[in-house]
């Protein structure tokens, strides 16, 4: 799955700046009375566009490679797009007088035909400057775009870009809530500053598992996260069970860490529901897309029963019926009808357990 997830990226990377060249490509030399004299026809400018669109696209991914394996990704976020930057320029730079040591190794060999490669004007141009410039512009630009995704994750950014909830609108939603077993008396052992680094460690934890499984973080709140996806995408696989208890193996992984640097391993219990939302942007300065239902207190009020019934993940009745129970890795045992606080008909509970 990382595989295929870095593989989005550099599609996406080279695309977004196949777009942008394409655009410096159209302004700079397309609207010009005639032709470069290194282009023979129009489809030499698609050919610059898609040339400077893919080693750009591969730089571009491979800085951000780079970012998130170093120590860089612990560093303010400003470092983070200088490096990024800088990075791209030292690889476009590179690449141009690469490809100007073999243009004259071509004058010397005789060898005419390489001088008619593309990427020579990239150099030769007088609009290098200008060039350097509009690399920069694009960096910093795919920089704050990638970051706004991090914040609100892609497809909210994407919808609200599309505008896609300024009417509020019925969606059928499956949710995920996983919260920190005994985090008050945690807190209080470790402090404010201690058990934020606690939860900080524990969630970078979760983030492989939740794209792992096609979901999306909603909203954390302390020590408790919201994970949701559309209905028909969240019961295939059994993604919502997975995703918690992927995300306890984890913590069992990095069990020496955990003890050492705050003497035990956390421990976090989870609950499952699913049904209609429905779906609006709010906020002016500030906005976000919210989820309005029934559906989120039902799924609090389930949560609250892990401790009672003794169980670490629990999912309603709705649910169970929606669920690919063929091939399942989880023994699903019912612990009958339950009256939720604050409801007034019983919800049937399932006890949710691996195999």
């Amino acid at each position: 799955m990382k595989a295929s997830r870095q593989t989005k990226k550099l599609l996406f990377a080279i695309l977004a700046w196949f777009v942008a060249m394409a655009a410096f490509v159209f302004f700079r030399y397309a609207q010009a009375p005639e032709l470069p004299q290194w282009a023979v026809g129009a489809s030499d400018l698609a050919t610059l566009a898609l040339l400077m669109g893919f080693v750009f696209g591969s730089l571009h991914w491979l800085s951000n490679v780079i970012a998130d394996v170093s120590a860089i990704s612990r560093l303010p976020y400003i470092f983070s797009v200088i490096f990024k930057g800088l990075f791209l320029l030292l690889g476009a730079m590179t690449l141009a007088y690469v490809t100007q040591f073999l243009n004259m190794w071509a004058i010397e060999n005789h060898m005419i035909s390489l001088r008619q490669m593309l990427t020579a004007h990239i150099l030769y141009t007088p609009a290098f400057q200008s060039l350097v410039l509009y690399l920069v512009a694009v960096r910093v630009s795919l920089a704050f775009i990638e970051q706004m995704a991090l914040l609100v994750g892609p497809r909210v950014l994407l919808n609200i870009g599309m505008g896609k909830y300024h009417q509020p609108r019925y969606e059928q939603r499956l949710f995920l809530f996983i919260d920190m077993t005994s985090s008050t008396a945690h807190a209080e052992t470790l402090g404010d500053y201690r058990f934020s680094r606690l939860i900080q460690d524990s969630f970078s934890m979760l983030a492989d598992t939740v794209t792992n499984n096609e979901a999306e973080i909603y909203r954390y709140m302390g020590d408790a996260v919201l994970i949701h996806w559309p209905l028909e995408e969240g019961v295939k696989d059994d993604r919502c069970m997975n995703i918690y208890y992927e995300f306890c193996q984890q913590l069992n992984w990095q069990r020496n860490y955990f003890e050492e640097q705050y003497g035990f391993v956390p421990k976090f219990k989870a609950a499952a529901h699913c049904g209609q939302v429905v779906a609006a942007v709010v906020g002016v300065h500030k906005q976000e897309i919210s989820f309005f239902s029934d559906v989120l207190n039902t799924l609090a009020r389930l949560q609250d029963q892990c401790n009672p019934l003794g169980q670490r993940m629990l999912i309603s009745g709705d649910l169970l019926q929606l669920l690919e129970n063929d091939n399942t890795q989880y023994n699903v045992d019912s612990l009958g009808p339950i009256v939720l606080k604050g409801k007034q008909y019983p919800t049937e509970v399932y006890g949710v357990t691996p195999r």
